[in-house]
């Protein structure tokens, strides 16, 4: 009878932590309380339909005609040609032409950079190059600008540029700017004009160059941006707002839309508010597992494929070291479980993060090349699929 009774207990405690769990409470000082809810649109669904033939490490990718460490390295096509854009780009020594062989030290860096793509993925030319010589070195993609209190210093985070006007080969890019001081500023977005054969950035929008603000709604365009070649839309994931900053929390993606044409106009976007409320043109202003869209995927970057006519998004989680895939036939989710695809070791320790899809290299979509940063190598592999 005693065992019995206690069994009973230990039945109720488990129920009582799976409802606590599950239930959403009320406490307004925990954020990680106000996420939790009755449903979970972040939970995988389905079958992942992706079977692999041969995954092979191509090297690491580098420009042809500076020398440079980065990161991320989003690609996006903009009038038919296929550009990548990098977050904090660390020149190398004067006169050194191989990153592997960089002397120690600070030799300059600049907060963001651009570069051409090529038919070989593990070069690239790298664009809006300064006067240094013998080897010249990338300019700031996205310049700051001092009339908004920004410096040398504010950094800017971001994804893949997401053609507006292939005709005037206008495209847009989201942005997170980061002051440091003291925090994460806001997300917003910037027109880029090709001019002479490279992306730049015209105009940013916004009272100080960015829309929303970091503290109160998402960071939208720092996790993953896409123009869907299916829809007119182009499609923003973000992370949450500032005071969601632990590892469950922080891991949340909320979503947003805008017709491309509209792109540059704030009124027209649409907020995704879940499945059971879909898409609202008010502001996301609650912060739950029903209006989340993502969890854990980190950045990482979505691309559709015609051989298995599906989305596909590229991610290693939350600064892993393991590559995956997961399918789904709307933007919007439900996403199937990953795929595990390759895993890494961290050069010196360092963080690997940022899936990047090349899905220019391969229009059949039978294989994909898949690129991501290694402390500040670019990692390149080639996927073949079954």
């Amino acid at each position: 009878m005693l065992r019995r009774s206690r069994c009973r207990w230990v039945f109720v405690c488990i129920l009582l932590t799976v409802l606590l769990r599950l239930a959403p409470l009320k406490s307004d000082s925990d954020p990680t309380t106000q996420l939790i809810g009755d449903v979970d649109n972040t939970q995988s669904f389905g079958v992942n339909p992706i079977s692999l033939i041969l995954v092979q490490k191509l090297g690491y990718q580098s420009a042809c005609n500076s020398c440079s460490h980065r990161d991320l390295g989003f690609t996006g096509r903009v009038a038919g040609k296929w550009y990548s854009v990098w977050a904090d780009t660390l020149w190398a020594a004067p006169g050194v032409t191989d990153p592997e062989l960089d002397t120690p030290g600070f030799h300059g860096m600049v907060r963001s950079s651009v570069s051409l793509l090529t038919d070989d993925p593990l070069r690239v030319v790298d664009l809006n190059l300064n006067d240094d010589w013998p080897v010249p070195h990338q300019q700031p993609f996205i310049p700051f600008n001092e009339d908004w209190g920004e410096s040398s210093r504010t950094a800017f985070g971001g994804a893949s540029l997401c053609e507006v006007d292939a005709g005037s080969a206008t495209a847009a890019v989201f942005i997170l700017v980061n002051a440091f001081e003291p925090d994460l500023v806001g997300a917003g977005v910037a027109k880029v004009q090709v001019i002479n054969g490279t992306p730049t950035v015209t105009q940013r929008f916004g009272p100080k160059g960015y829309w929303w603000d970091a503290t109160t709604t998402p960071h939208y365009g720092d996790k993953i941006s896409y123009r869907d070649e299916r829809s007119d839309y182009i499609y923003i994931w973000g992370g949450p707002p500032n005071r969601y900053t632990g590892w469950l929390e922080g891991g949340y993606i909320y979503l947003v839309r805008v017709k491309a044409a509209d792109v540059f106009d704030l009124c027209k976007y649409e907020y995704w508010w879940g499945h059971q409320q879909g898409w609202k043109p008010e502001v996301l202003t609650t912060f739950t597992t029903e209006t989340a869209a993502l969890w854990g995927t980190g950045q990482g970057q979505i691309v559709w494929n015609d051989y298995y006519d599906c989305y596909i998004l590229v991610h290693l989680g939350i600064a892993g070291v393991t590559l995956y895939m997961r399918t789904a036939k709307s933007l919007e989710g439900p996403w199937t479980p990953d795929l595990e695809i390759y895993s890494t070791t961290p050069i010196d320790g360092g963080l690997v993060y940022a899936g990047v899809a090349h899905p220019y290299l391969d229009p059949s979509g039978k294989s994909l090349v898949v690129s991501f940063t290694n402390n500040n190598r670019i990692e390149v592999v080639k996927v073949w699929f079954k």
